[in-house]
């Protein structure tokens, strides 16, 4: 009886220790994941941007980030403010003199949702940069539009018309005959993909409208 009783205090300790462990290992592990999921979006903003951080540990990566971006938001008419809202803008230099406007996007891909920032330069209409990332679109179709040859094409883009109407960066259905400044060459066997990607990128920004054209400094 005694032994039985022995066994049973040592089983439910030893439990209790492997549980107390694991509860440590799994809130460790979350921490670093929420970090990792932090990082990704910081890197992406800076990529955004131009800024190459291939090389970059992740030191120098929150270094770089916080020497050059701040995060800010938009009241309904467009003012940047300090209080929270749902739109979020990040700037890229001093915001009174910003160097570039990031924005970020999302919406449904084929298989995922897409996530991703476009940034703008000073004109507040041509393309500086724009990532794509934290997707699961099909590897070698829609999965080609977090790769840097067709992230590359939306540089120089605009965004506005020549009316100053929004019409966004477009992706064709396949290469373009007649290159111009609102579309770029579409990807083969992701049409579905990247229609969602159209619709997604100009509806985000259409959020942004007002404050894009609050200065009236957009230039052709």
């Amino acid at each position: 009886m005694h032994n039985t009783a022995h066994t049973y205090r040592f089983i439910i300790i030893l439990a209790s220790v492997a549980a107390l462990l694991l509860s440590i290992a799994s809130e460790g592990l979350k921490k670093r994941q929420e970090f990792n999921k932090q990082l990704d979006t910081k890197i992406n903003i800076l990529k955004s941007v131009g800024l190459k951080v291939n090389s970059m540990t992740e030191d120098d990566i929150e270094d770089a980030y916080n020497n050059n971006i701040s995060e800010r938001f938009l009241s309904k008419d467009g003012d940047l403010i300090n209080d929270i809202s749902e739109r979020k803008i990040f700037i890229f230099g001093r915001s009174d003199q910003p160097k570039g406007i990031i924005i970020p996007i999302s919406g449904k891909g084929l298989w995922s949702t897409i996530y991703g920032f476009i940034a703008l330069e000073p004109d507040r209409n041509t393309i500086k940069g724009i990532t794509f990332y934290s997707h699961g679109e099909t590897p070698g179709l829609g999965g080609e539009i977090d790769k840097d040859w067709f992230m590359d094409q939306f540089l120089g883009k605009q965004i506005f018309d020549d009316k100053f109407e929004l019409v966004s960066v477009s992706i064709a259905k396949g290469k373009l005959i007649h290159k111009n400044a609102h579309e770029v060459d579409g990807i083969s066997g992701a049409t579905l993909t990247t229609k969602g990607m159209n619709e997604f990128i100009l509806d985000d920004l259409k959020t942004y409208k007002n404050f894009l054209l609050m200065n009236k400094n957009i230039r052709k």
